[in-house]
């Protein structure tokens, strides 16, 4: 009989939803960081060709795409650098927790 009484408690409780938020939370990281992996450099490319190597150094458009897409491929592995900071954080954040129960 108890384990009868067990079995119906432990239907009661609430289901966990770590898993779900972790997912949850996990895709709200890659899809900032796929927002900020598209935006960034080609913002940075134009940005710095018009008005930094054209305008304010005053280089020729041929060298100004040449530093301009230096600096957009500077900017893809700053970016990719953060998201791995972040997702080797979340992921040790996660596992303690996760170890704690």
């Amino acid at each position: 009989m108890e384990r009868l009484d067990k079995a119906a408690l432990n239907a009661l409780q609430p289901p966990d939803f770590r898993s779900e938020s972790s997912l949850a939370s996990t895709l709200k990281t890659l899809l900032f960081f796929t927002a900020l992996m598209i935006t960034v450099p080609i913002g940075l490319y134009f940005t710095t060709k018009s008005y930094i190597f054209e305008g304010a150094l005053g280089m020729s458009s041929r060298d100004s795409y040449f530093y301009a897409a230096i600096v957009a491929v500077v900017a893809v592995h700053v970016v990719l650098a953060l998201f791995l900071y972040v997702a080797w954080n979340e992921g040790s954040r996660q596992w303690r927790e996760g170890k704690q129960d």
